[in-house]
């Protein structure tokens, strides 16, 4: 996966982030992977307001790696 790419900075840490926009039930998700990790699917979570990491693979993604990235999602997809 490669569709796009991005850097986010975390801690003074640079990230390259690649992702790729998919539908799913009327709904864009986007498959995520930063610094060579394995895939995470990001989508709405309406508790949060915000863009979240969903995947099993998900449980091992920081918190700031996470909201950083789905900050960045957001604001590219507008």
């Amino acid at each position: 996966m490669k569709d796009h790419t991005f850097t986010v900075v975390v801690d003074d840490v640079p990230l390259e982030v690649s992702y790729a926009p998919f539908e799913y039930n009327t709904e864009t998700r986007f498959r995520v992977s930063y610094n060579n990790s394995p895939e995470v699917v990001f989508t709405w979570d309406s508790s949060l307001g915000r863009l979240a990491a969903i995947s099993d693979e998900s449980s091992t993604m920081p918190e700031p790696v996470e909201v950083a990235i789905a900050e960045k999602l957001v604001s590219r997809s507008r």
